[in-house]
């Protein structure tokens, strides 16, 4: 069946446990022989994932029954399968099932097989299990290897048999001067564990696991006969690593980590659920090299490789039992009748995953409620694993049940959770619960298992998240939502390739595009959001500095590893020029400490209105399991300040071809000279013609613009019964349709020969027939120049506004792009820290952001001035104070219409965006809106720009 996507809702209408009569079903089948020297000994068929019922036969036995479709299902086959001769498996597997209800996870329903099948032997008696664990003890300076090894045994349990183990260290060498060895004992049941040997054995001062130094010694088990003959051996990786939570902080050996996380789906644009190795390392190391370093496995146990790639590249993980109920939530979560499968999906997850030091916390599900099913979870987890503790957000909130919204205290759920792991807290709840305000708890910390979500254009404030994270002890990090768009690659008829969402395949139910909330387009290339949180996340912070002197003061902000593997350059630019540059010393900041770091950088002179900055850059000094020497893990901006030497100086020279001349009629104004012509209508006060030597610069414009394309967070297109939602509020407002009426025109000359055109309008809407006041003005002087006043009053019958600016339109040939402001990447007023400012050249085109959803990309903020160039000339833009521009070949309204990549048919012509300010993004799409300092508020506006057309 094609695949299904919903979110909350269940895609069929019936009630738990009950599911559709018409249930599509796949069947698998494959012929394979078994080797015959294989008889005699044990035979197991491995099944990686199935969704959601798994039915398995062999040579028409029926062999057994499977359910959870996120862990693997084994079936000792020794007894049906033929040595040496053909079988037949069948995997039979039936898309819906009563254990669909608690895997309503936020994902595409797709149903069938999708990890890895396949078939291992081992003798009769055999090693049947091995648990090691790397305590630390001694101040967490000495470790203690603490290791279960069960063996199993075909019919009754023989004596004699031996077990030995070795640890070996991260090069090889052998840790214990000798194995250690003891018998199995097979005795009746009394104190001592039977069938099973246990190890206890003190490591003195080994190398630690964490997320920086993800240091991994390798455990061998050997299983010897009565005779002292070896029968079988197995390997485990272990790291010695303690995870405590005291005095709010969640600790890991012993110091308090900041989490620097994000949620994980499996997914692929092709192959669905069924990822392949490559592609789950090229998650890894793409997010390591953003500087994450905590994953949730979100909701569900990840493909136990993507455990081993954390346990070897360094990641703190929350392995997530796959379990979420969101549909029915607490009515399912208190079922009794899911009792066991509640109980059985953890004790399966931990059996699979308990020997990944990278496993930090041991989460209960997702949106289940709350109830004695999840005691039950949380007291056989803690019996089993002490080393570990829990996780589990409805255990301080029960959505929709318990509390609402906005009475949330994050209290309780000391059972079944040591966090506090609220989801899309705004920041202000956040900071009241540091301060106490809230409940008081004095003993676990606040993570957040999600927030900033990621969809479409989207991470506003994630600074004035990471802000609170480093001013409050308490709060100590999160995971963003989340790592990957879930789009699935198709083609339209004509062969363009664009990324299919819920309702594309004829599903329904359906939750449109919400399924496409990532950081990542579905190939794996970042979404410029991504790079806000790099910079934030960055191992090394420039906390101080002393423009005089050239010393900076480094901050390492690792909690293990120093900056030894850090090599850093800096450049001093004057408007974006670089005129001087070096390298950093060689840094041995220690975790968490600072240095002071003198960089001899020489007096700089510039002239009035130059800016200089100091930037800094970081790179990885030598190579690592997730990067190259030379890759940048970070950076940093400082503004120095200039001694001035000379006045500001234009930034091109002055042509005067003449005295201007004015001709005005009712319908429009005409100025020009020997080399100029400017022709503006009287009605709408907007440029019709800019022509400068002969070259056309202006088809239309400045025209007022209050409208963009609605960004997913703005709200979601299709969701139009979500009236509150500021999409919908200001379609109800009339703002995506305002109608602009003119009051005033006229010209005056001016004693120094310029000529000024003022306008008024106003614009007029469902809200209100005054909603918008625009003032604006023309200033043309002899020399082309022309300096654009504004003044924007906005009625108090509009609370907020998309944007607050002017857009116009170029010919098409102006495809050369140049600013200095921030860049390179696109930048809001909620998420601009990482942009630095600096001198940027680009082309339009390049400018595009092709979000899943088309929508608001390419914008920059605290822009001095750009230009757009074609062969012969260029159109100069320089602003009074920072403003923010966009350049693009679509119009807002073109995105706004556009539902799929597919939609969009790039113009000819330049579409220029010159805001006073954009709303900020926020992350309001599931998750708090913009803060009101980033909002458009009603109030009076004033603004200024000036328009030069140059030729090359």
């Amino acid at each position: 069946g094609a695949p299904h996507y919903t979110n909350v809702q269940m895609p069929f209408p019936d009630e738990p446990p009950y599911v559709p009569q018409d249930n599509l079903t796949g069947i698998y089948a494959r012929e394979f022989t078994v080797p015959g020297n294989w008889e005699g000994r044990r035979v197991v068929i491995h099944l990686g994932g199935a969704e959601s019922v798994l039915y398995l036969y062999l040579n028409g036995q029926a062999i057994g029954l499977s359910k959870d479709s996120r862990l693997p299902s084994e079936f000792d086959i020794s007894r049906s399968v033929r040595f040496g001769q053909s079988n037949l498996v069948i995997a039979v597997v039936v898309k819906w099932s009563d254990a669909s209800f608690i895997e309503d996870q936020d994902q595409w329903w797709m149903g069938g097989l999708h990890r890895e099948i396949y078939l291992y032997s081992t003798g009769l008696v055999h090693l049947a299990d091995l648990f090691a664990v790397g305590n630390l003890e001694n101040n967490y300076t000495d470790g203690r290897l603490h290791l279960t090894v069960k063996v199993g045994f075909p019919r009754q349990p023989e004596k004699d048999w031996l077990v030995e183990a070795q640890l070996f260290d991260p090069e090889g060498k052998a840790i214990f001067n000798r194995p250690l060895r003891s018998s199995v004992y097979v005795g009746k049941p009394s104190q001592w564990p039977r069938l099973q040997v246990e190890f206890e054995e003190q490591v003195k001062e080994p190398r630690l696991w964490s997320a920086e130094l993800p240091n991994l010694y390798t455990v061998v088990a050997t299983l010897r006969n009565p005779e002292g003959r070896e029968i079988e051996s197995t390997a485990t990786r272990v790291g010695f690593r303690s995870v405590e939570v005291k005095n709010r902080s969640l600790l890991v050996n012993g110091k308090r980590v900041l989490i620097k996380g994000v949620n994980r789906h499996d997914h692929h644009d092709t192959k669905g659920k069924a990822l392949d190795r490559e592609t789950m390392r090229l998650d890894a190391v793409t997010m390591k090299r953003f500087n994450f370093n905590a994953v949730r496995a979100s909701h569900y146990p990840n493909d136990p490789y993507w455990l081993d790639l954390c346990d070897e590249l360094g990641f703190y993980v929350i392995d997530e039992a796959n379990l979420e109920a969101h549909g029915f939530y607490q009515q399912v979560g208190r079922d009794r009748r899911y009792a066991d499968a509640f109980l059985e999906r953890a004790i399966r997850m931990l059996e699979r995953d308990k020997n990944h030091p990278s496993v930090i916390l041991w989460s209960l599900g997702n949106e289940t409620g709350y109830s004695a099913n999840h005691d039950a979870m949380a007291g056989w987890i803690r019996g089993y694993d002490p080393s570990r503790p829990l996780h589990f957000e409805p255990g301080i909130w029960v959505q929709g049940v318990e509390k609402q919204p906005s009475e949330k205290v994050y209290d309780g759920g000391y059972r079944v959770t040591d966090v506090v792991c609220p989801m899309y807290p705004p920041i202000d709840r956040l900071i009241e619960w540091a301060e106490d305000k809230l409940h008081p708890d004095r003993t676990r910390p606040l993570i957040m298992c999600e927030y900033s979500h990621a969809m479409g254009n989207s991470n506003g404030s994630l600074a004035d998240y990471w802000d609170a994270f480093e001013k409050y002890p308490g709060l100590q990090g999160g995971f963003i939502w989340e790592w990957i768009d879930h789009g699935i690659k198709q083609k339209t008829p004509e062969g363009q390739e664009y990324w299919a969402y819920g309702g594309d395949f004829g599903d329904e139910p359906n939750d449109l595009n919400f399924v496409c909330d990532g950081l990542v387009w579905p190939d794996r290339t970042p979404h410029p959001g991504i790079y806000e949180f790099k910079y934030l996340a960055q191992p090394v912070k420039v906390i101080g500095s002393d423009a005089g002197t050239g010393v900076l003061e480094i901050q390492n902000k690792q909690d293990f590893a120093s900056l030894a593997w850090i090599s850093g350059q800096w450049e001093l630019k004057v408007n974006g020029n670089v005129v001087a540059k070096g390298q950093l010393p060689v840094l041995h900041t220690p975790p968490q400490g600072k240095e002071r770091v003198n960089l001899q950088v020489p007096d700089i002179s510039a002239d009035s209105g130059q800016e200089v900055f100091l930037h800094l850059r970081f790179y990885a000094a030598t190579g690592t399991a997730w990067c190259q020497s030379g890759h940048e893990v970070g950076w940093h901006q400082v503004s120095i300040p200039a001694k001035i030497t000379k006045e500001a100086r234009s930034k091109v020279a002055r042509h005067d071809a003449g005295p201007l001349t004015l001709e005005e009629n009712r319908d429009r104004f005409t100025i020009e000279n020997d080399s100029f012509q400017l022709v503006a209508s009287r009605p709408t006060g907007r440029i019709e013609t800019l022509r400068w030597q002969g070259q056309d610069f202006l088809l239309d414009g400045p025209k007022l613009q209050i409208w963009r394309g609605p960004t997913d967070n703005d709200g979601i297109k299709g969701w139009t019964e979500q009236t509150w939602r500021p999409l919908n509020r200001w379609r109800a407002q009339g703002l995506d349709k305002m109608a602009v009426k003119p009051v005033s025109a006229k010209a005056n000359r001016n004693q120094d020969g310029s000529i000024t055109l003022s306008f008024e309008h106003l614009g007029a809407c469902a809200a209100s027939e005054r909603a918008l006041s625009h003032q604006h003005s023309y200033t043309i002087t002899p020399d082309g120049g022309i300096q654009v006043e504004n003044i924007f009053i906005v009625d108090q019958t509009i609370p907020d506004l998309p944007r607050l600016g002017v857009v116009l339109i170029l010919p098409p040939g102006f495809e050369k792009l140049s600013w200095f402001g921030r860049g390179p990447f696109e930048n809001y007023g909620d998420r601009k820290r990482a942009a630095l400012v600096d001198l940027y050249e680009s082309t339009v085109m390049e400018q595009y952001v092709p979000y899943i959803m088309p929508q608001e990309h390419g914008n920059h903020t605290d822009v001095r001035w750009l230009s757009l160039s074609c062969e012969k000339a260029r159109l100069l833009v320089e602003a009074a104070g920072p403003m923010e521009f966009s350049a693009s070949h679509y119009t807002a309204q073109d995105l706004d219409a556009a539902y799929h990549t597919y939609d969009l048919h790039p113009r000819a012509e330049v579409i220029l965006n010159l805001d006073y300010r954009q709303r900020g993004l926020g992350t309001e799409s599931c998750g708090p809106g913009p803060l009101e300092q980033y909002k458009i508020r009603p109030g009076r506006y004033s603004w200024s720009y000036r328009l030069r057309p140059l030729g090359i």
